[in-house]
């Protein structure tokens, strides 16, 4: 990861690859569970506007974990 990274991507794309090891959807499900009950509202928003970017630099696991949320 780069330095200077902001830092909800780079903690999305840890949270991913902590649980990435979790068969098809349920990675992803986890991912996205572990992000709605832990991080702050303005967090999850940043989240969505980096995706919503074109999800430069994050983990496609990730951008499935955003798409259940939302």
């Amino acid at each position: 990861m780069a330095v200077g990274a902001p830092p909800e991507r780079r903690m999305a794309n840890d949270i991913a690859a902590n649980l990435g090891h979790l068969p098809g959807e349920r990675a992803a499900e986890a991912v996205a569970g572990h992000i709605g009950r832990f991080w702050d509202p303005r967090m999850r928003t940043r989240l969505f506007e980096f995706v919503d970017a074109g999800a430069d630099g994050l983990d496609p696991l990730v951008v499935a974990a955003v798409k259940l949320m939302r």
